[in-house]
């Protein structure tokens, strides 16, 4: 049985991630080897899995949702977070072409191109998007 020094050079995760993942309770230790934890070598796995969630934007607590005790995965939560990269992957495409055209604009001034304009009057309108309070 690997202990926490172990996995955690395997994981390449510092030992103090697994702790707060321990305690988040993503991951279990089997015991303790004199002061340190002890884990199944199926860890190494168990985190590879963490950190392509992660990857994906999914929180902490939603990956402890959805694996559980078990890896299963929730399919429809998986589908969700697909659609959800899928809206920002287009945000972000249309935000560098509007950088690659203010980059190239041939307009003296940016705020003279109609392009510019549009592209700051999106980001304001997100910006105000983000700041609303919540309603209850």
């Amino acid at each position: 049985m690997p202990d926490i020094a172990e996995v955690a050079k395997a994981s390449g995760l510092p030992a103090s991630t697994l702790r707060f993942y321990e305690e988040k309770g993503l991951i279990e230790s089997l015991g303790r080897r004199g002061l340190r934890r002890t884990f199944d070598p199926a860890v190494i796995e168990r985190l590879s899995l963490i950190g392509l969630a992660r990857m994906a934007g999914f929180s902490l607590d939603e990956i402890a949702a959805m694996f559980g005790s078990a890896l299963t995965v929730d399919r429809d939560l998986l589908a969700a977070k697909a659609d959800e990269l899928d809206r920002k992957i287009r945000e972000l495409a249309a935000l560098k072409r509007g950088l690659e055209h203010a980059a190239a604009c041939p307009a003296p001034n940016h705020m003279e191109c109609p392009s510019f304009r549009r592209l700051v009057k999106i980001g304001a309108k997100r910006a105000r998007k983000r700041s609303k309070p919540l309603s209850r």
